[in-house]
């Protein structure tokens, strides 16, 4: 394939008889047309809002678990992962869900990698090792541990529709011999400083997907890149921003705003697309988190005037997650199993969970309020 003059890299004739694109170092040299610095501005004014809004709600380390379990299930749908929101919500509590193993275990490591990159930040900073632990722990005993999990790839890889050959690629990222360089690259220009954040992560990520540094896991590892970024430059407190619900929900529009770069280094295209998804996502996250606290603060007015110290610690664990057992509230608070089914049973008769198993044992409730909020479709349109 031909590349055009205006495009960020170049190609390189490889032994399977195809060409492989080589991004340049970043960063490129942009055009902030106004157009590009209203987007900048708009994403940059909302994650600010959300940083300080969001750092002001009741609760928010209680908010951000299902926030984050959101986006490990999105993520992992869009690499062809089926399973719901609900249904990991539902097994985390302890529930019987029908749906394979696998899948439940895929986005179960996508929340164990993210944990673990928040916990090692400040030790590793956004760098190749760090970079390299995220993807081990990504893939664990899930489809794709045949790809070396936790290091990078010692063949060619290629990107087009499922059973293409490398001949009928749509993208075919760097050889193995390059990777050393272009990573080194990548991970100096992280822990540069000299551009304003969202510009240096949304150039950053597109540099990621391009060099596609593993055999799979990329998609997902680059997404947590993005999280854990804008926590290490402190743009917020908590990683209370995710990305993927837009991405799944315009994959279309993502996928030919990366391919467009590496054609047509039109870096404006997949600039203007990131910000926009930045600050729908901002929005998004806040009015989810403001909905779900305004229930929780209705129902702890349900619950004070009745004589319970485990009321109101249940509410805080339906904030965590929404469904609930007795046995896993009486694991978690330390109470018996009798006095945990009481307290479901109240909460049940205030109309703040309702049973969704058909079983007389190992009952399963959901508070299915905060469910909806969760389960609602991205904001993809600017406004409240």
């Amino acid at each position: 394939m031909a590349i055009p003059p205006k495009s960020p890299g170049h190609t390189v004739k490889i032994k399977q008889g195809v060409t492989a694109f080589v991004p340049d170092p970043l960063p490129p040299k942009l055009t902030w047309t106004p157009s590009l610095l209203r987007s900048l501005s708009e994403a940059d004014r909302l994650i600010g809002w959300l940083a300080g809004e969001g750092g002001r709600l009741a609760n928010p380390h209680l908010l951000m678990r299902p926030f984050l379990t959101r986006e490990a299930v999105l993520s992992s749908r869009i690499e062809g992962t089926q399973a719901t929101l609900g249904e990991i919500l539902a097994a985390d509590a302890g529930a019987a869900v029908e749906r394979s193993p696998g899948d439940l275990r895929e986005v179960a490591n996508y929340v164990a990698a993210l944990d673990h990159g928040i916990g090692r930040l400040k030790e590793l900073g956004l760098s190749t090792p760090l970079i390299l632990e995220l993807h081990e722990r990504l893939l664990h005993d899930v489809r794709g541990n045949h790809a070396t999990p936790g290091e990078f790839r010692r063949m060619q890889n290629w990107i087009g529709p499922p059973g293409c050959s490398m001949a009928d690629a749509t993208y075919v990222p760097p050889p193995p011999e390059e990777l050393p360089e272009c990573m080194a690259g990548l991970e100096a220009f992280l822990q540069d400083t000299g551009l304003p954040p969202l510009v240096q992560i949304a150039l950053a990520h597109y540099q990621f997907e391009a060099i596609h540094p593993f055999i799979d896991g990329n998609g997902r590892v680059g997404r947590l890149l993005i999280t854990l970024f804008l926590v290490e430059r402190g743009v917020l407190p908590t990683p209370m921003l995710y990305l993927s619900a837009f991405f799944e929900a315009t994959r279309d529009h993502y996928y030919a705003s990366l391919r467009r770069v590496s054609r047509q280094g039109d870096w404006e295209a997949w600039l203007t697309y990131f910000f926009n998804g930045v600050a729908r996502q901002a929005e998004d996250a806040l009015g989810r988190a403001e909905t779900i606290n305004d229930l929780l603060a209705l129902w702890r007015t349900r619950v004070a005037g009745i004589p319970s110290k485990v009321l109101p610690r249940a509410l805080d664990l339906l904030a965590a997650n929404p469904y609930i057992t007795a046995k896993k509230l009486s694991t978690d608070l330390g109470i018996a199993f009798t006095t945990a089914q009481r307290a479901i049973e109240k909460l049940q008769e205030l109309g703040i969970v309702r049973e969704t198993s058909q079983t007389r044992r190992d009952r399963v409730y959901c508070a299915r309020g905060i469910l909806d909020v969760l389960e609602q479709p991205a904001r993809l349109v600017p406004g409240r």
